[in-house]
């Protein structure tokens, strides 16, 4: 097997500016740190062509920003230092904030279920920075490597790459705005593929419709409720024993027909793929496997297997031509079956029982030459997800050609937009999740995906009416869009919170049918120029700083989208870019769908509000939206054809640019330009002329021929505005409200709520859910950004039980909270709470960060004998305060426990120890510290020793659970049993 040797030439200059060359086009540049690295370097796999990125072109422009680096220990870190006031954006997919200066990110795809702001690497990686700069220019810089990287940017104006040496750094611009950015950046990885028109229509998913019967039911409830939908999905459960490519006979006895009968109804069907290929001999993709010899192999030449769901599984190598023509070949023959589109899922490669969530980093790739040959995962671990959806992508251009693949992928590099769509993972159904989406969304579509979206209503945990009416609001405008919701929850359809919130669902998603004229044209525009679909706020104006860091609001093209994602509707305290920006809506306000503006010298299309994109047709009255600008002028396009296929390649498309310009009281309508083949529908034109205030005049005429529109007189305009502001408030005055049913009584104290507590002050964001075992959920160290917590609300974080048995009596339970100060009355910042246990026994806990230090939080728990009988002598069952923190590991290869034992006995306990346990005089010394080196920080837990009597580590996949013991004995209520301990993160 061919081994690429790029990495073989070492440099001999340590630091330095790095040498550059013009490449690709004018304005793009290539570094390196010496000219040897230059031509010894790993070949491009985010580039379309990587002999571009090695091929110096003629020019005589100069960099107007040249980074440095330094060698270190094999690590070659670049360094750029812009001009003070510079944003970032990018970094791929994301979480929290979407101006990312202060942030630190790892790209290394990662299975990170229950994500938070905080965590630090995600399923997908695009070493990539779109900064721009005070001026409005922008710059973009990509670091090409695909091994896990560090994007550092918590120095303002400056970026910080980090990475195994030696890579290129490439840089794109400065150009006049960030959309100038993005299409040099399209020019360089490609742009994102041009989807089947039904993609763009709304999709229902959850994991999972386990039968044909229950796909049936989704279907039919959809249309019988009048709300659009276009596709519904497959998860796991629909296979035979979780093996890829079949069907469970007894669920899903007959696939084909299943698939004829939506197709009928007007649903398309997609079907999960995971990489893990059962490793069971008789089952036919596994044989098929070995017989081609496609498996990624260990260390020592033997096939790599690893848990997933099926169990034991080898996976695929998709770095090898001859493996992607396996699996391609394997996909033809799957979407014979009626197969419209397919998920791959779990391609991080993400593996169940391994405490780093993937196989190992020493496994091999025998990969293709033009990819740097054989290497060990560590090298390919990030594009593993591209290749995998790029072979699904390429096998279902084979099944039919004529027919545009639609593939989802969970994991991606920068470039995977070529051949897959992608949604933000696995997030939670929480308000926080709900506000994440839109940047994580924008953050993609800087990073060259344009072609994303969340679970809408999150993934896991059960949202609520409000949060999901809200989350559909935003969500149905998003360039995908999906509902789906995992195992164990409750139903998440538009129409299972309730009849308010089912009419919401409704009306978003025929917001969507209407705009999907002009999405369709904002992705072809994406995918022939580089554009963005949905862009940030201060795309309208990169000049005003204010904007930059708007994350409640986003443009798709002209049309601004403006958001509530908090409980409390805060929709009137918005901020609109300069100039005019005229709001309007389809009749349709609701408090809970987001207002929309369109910008001044725009014309949008709008088509009517079908039940599925392919009800659509030709001779449907075409709706154009108008805003003049200042000069009374406006334009427009519109993009059709088949809506699949490759036509339009060769001019079977109609692309029309419309134009409105005042003169004279008059306003004249009329096609500037038009573009391709297809000859123009003969169909009514439908012209609302947007006025302010939410009020238009409509005007009809053909299509194709000039249209003109009287202006009324100042009078009469200033009589529409008030008039169409007056109805606007009489419909969200009369909308029927999405109940909050988060409020529930409390046994005693105060009222209890369904909202997390949060408590805030100094290093410290903490947020608790009284109301299932007072768990902290959320654990937040301010200074690094970084959530130590692996949680969700129902399940996991911080814990305590009453017994050694694991989830014993006090983890589940709901609690009263009995106390709660705030810090801006004077007090810390604490909370109270307890909870009944049975048997006469309750548990406190006191939660607070100090006035006097806070850099650490405190907790105080205790079980105490409140109505022990006498009959038990007044002492209670045995009981033992089991404190179970549940912590995030973050980079789990270097993450481990350090402490001094109480015998002086140092100890580092790391991920391959397994479970341990620590008693008597081996029991860390009142300290113990989870140290990730990669972050360079370690979280501290003291405790009180006389109160531990055991302490516990055990490793998860991608966690650990640092435990505190009391001693196991019977308490009355004069000898409570009490753990007193704290944290604080230090650098080391």
């Amino acid at each position: 097997m061919a081994k690429y040797e790029g990495n073989a030439v070492k440099s001999d200059v340590n630091s330095g500016n790095m040498l550059f060359e013009p490449i690709l086009e004018e304005g793009i540049f290539r570094f390196d740190c010496s000219a040897n690295d230059r031509t010894s370097g790993f070949p491009s796999l985010s580039f379309i062509n990587s002999t571009d990125r090695d091929t110096p072109i003629m020019s005589h422009k100069l960099p107007s920003f040249i980074p440095s680096f330094e060698c270190v220990h094999g690590q070659q870190i670049v360094n750029m230092k812009l001009p003070s006031g510079t944003s970032f954006y990018g970094t791929g997919e994301v979480s929290g904030q979407l101006e990312r200066t202060g942030k630190r990110v790892f790209t290394w795809n990662t299975d990170a279920w229950g994500y938070g702001s905080g965590t630090t690497s995600l399923y997908q990686s695009h070493p990539w920075v779109l900064a721009v700069l005070p001026t409005g220019e922008a710059i973009g810089f990509l670091a090409d490597t695909t091994r896990r990287c560090e994007i550092d940017l918590r120095k303002e104006s400056t970026i910080q790459f980090l990475a195994p040496y030696s890579y290129p750094v490439i840089t794109f611009g400065p150009f006049p705005s960030p959309t100038d950015v993005l299409i040099s950046l399209s020019h360089a990885i490609g742009t994102v593929f041009m989807p089947p028109k039904w993609s763009l229509g709304y999709h229902q998913c959850r994991w999972s419709y386990d039968s044909d019967a229950r796909v049936r039911e989704i279907a039919k409830t959809f249309r019988e409720k009048g709300i659009p939908c276009d596709v519904i999905w497959m998860d796991i459960d629909y296979m035979d024993g979780f093996r890829c490519f079949t069907f469970d006979k007894n669920r899903f006895p007959d696939a084909k027909t299943l698939v004829k009968d939506l197709h009928k109804d007007g649903f398309k069907a997609i079907w999960m793929l995971d990489p893990g290929i059962k490793h069971e001999g008789g089952y036919f993709v596994c044989d098929s496997g070995f017989e081609n010899d496609v498996w990624i192999l260990k260390a020592d030449g033997k096939p790599f297997v690893g848990e997933v769901w099926p169990g034991p599984c080898v996976f695929p190598d998709f770095t090898q031509s001859k493996t992607r023509s396996w699996w391609a070949h394997l996909v033809k023959e799957f979407v014979s079956n009626g197969v419209d589109g397919i998920w791959n899922d779990m391609n991080e490669p993400a593996v169940f029982k391994s405490v780093t969530k993937t196989m190992p980093e020493s496994n091999i790739h025998r990969g293709d030459i033009e990819y740097g040959g054989s290497q060990n995962h560590a090298y390919y671990h990030n594009v593993y997800g591209m290749l995998m959806a790029r072979s699904t992508y390429e096998g279902m251009k084979l099944a039919c050609e004529n027919k545009r693949p639609f593939v989802l992928t969970r994991a991606g590099f920068i470039g995977s937009q070529r051949f897959a769509a992608t949604w933000t993972g696995d997030n939670l159904s929480n308000w926080e999740h709900l506000h994440m989406s839109i940047s994580m969304v924008l953050q993609l579509g800087l990073s060259g995906q344009p072609l994303s979206g969340p679970d809408i209503g999150g993934f896991a945990g059960n949202a609520t009416p409000k949060l999901f009416a809200r989350w559909m609001g935003v969500g149905s405008l998003f360039p995908f869009c999906r509902g789906h919701t995992e195992t164990d929850t409750l139903d998440h359809e538009p129409w299972s919170f309730g009849e308010e919130c089912e009419e919401v669902c409704r009306l978003a998603l025929r917001r969507r049918y209407r705009l999907i004229p002009h999405i369709y044209t904002l992705f072809y525009m994406a995918s022939t120029t580089g554009t963005p679909v949905a862009a940030p706020t201060f795309f309208a104006d990169p000049t005003d700083p204010i904007l930059r860091t708007l994350e409640t609001s986003f443009l798709l093209g002209p049309l601004l989208v403006y958001a509530s994602t908090m409980p409390d509707l805060k929709l009137d305290e918005h901020v609109l870019p300069t100039g005019i920006w005229l709001t309007f809506d389809f009749d349709d306000s609701h408090p809970e769908l987001p207002l929309l503006y369109l910008k001044g010298g725009s014309i949008i299309p709008l088509g009517p509000p079908h039940q599925h994109v392919g009800e659509a047709s030709g001779k449907d009255d075409l709706t154009l939206l108008v805003a003049l600008d200042d000069h009374g002028k406006a334009e427009g396009l519109l993009f059709e054809d088949d809506g699949d296929g490759y036509e339009y390649f060769h001019g079977g498309y109609l692309l029309t640019y419309y134009a409105a310009e005042l003169q004279s009281s008059v306003v004249t309508v009329r096609i500037s330009k038009s573009e391709g083949s297809w000859e123009r529908p003969i169909r009514r034109l439908h012209v609302q002329l947007l006025l302010g205030g939410g009020s238009m005049i409509d005007a009809w005429g053909i299509d194709g021929e000039i249209l003109q529109i009287t202006m009324p007189s100042g009078n009469e305009v200033s009589r529409l505005i008030s008039v169409s502001e007056k109805q606007y408030r009489t419909r969200i005055e009369n909308a029927k409200q999405v109940p909050d049913v988060e409020k529930v009584s409390g046994q005693k104290g105060i009222e209890l709520s369904m909202t997390p507590i949060e408590l805030k002050s100094g290093d410290w964001i903490l947020k608790v859910v009284p109301w299932v075992g007072g768990r902290i959920f959320s654990m937040v160290h301010l200074p690094s950004g970084t959530q130590w917590l692996h949680s969700r609300v129902e399940i996991n974080g911080y814990e305590e039980f009453s017994g050694v048995d694991y989830r014993s009596a006090g983890c589940s339970e709901e609690y009263i909270v009995t106390e709660r100060n705030l810090e801006q009355a004077g007090q810390e910042e604490s909370l109270k709470l307890e909870s009944d246990i049975g048997g006469g026994l309750v548990l406190q806990r006191h939660i607070y960060i100090p006035k006097g230090n806070s850099r650490v939080f405190r907790i105080e728990s205790s079980i105490l004998a409140r109505k022990v009988g006498a009959g038990s002598g007044g002492f209670s069952r045995l009981v033992c305060l089991r404190v179970h923190p549940m912590f995030s590991l973050l980079h789990p290869t270097n993450s481990f426990v350090s402490f001094v034992s109480i015998n002086g006995s140092e100890h580092e306990v790391w991920p391959e120890s397994g479970e341990q346990l620590f008693e008597g005089d081996l029991r860390p010394n009142g300290e113990w510290m989870l140290a990730d080196k990669s972050l360079g920080l370690g979280l501290v837990n003291r405790f009180n020793i006389k109160e531990v009597y055991k302490c516990l580590v055990h490793w998860g996949t991608g966690t650990v659970n640092l435990e505190l013991w009391s001693e196991e004995r019977p308490v009355s209520k004069q000898s409570p049993l009490r753990v007193s301990h704290e944290y604080e993160v230090r650098e080391i």
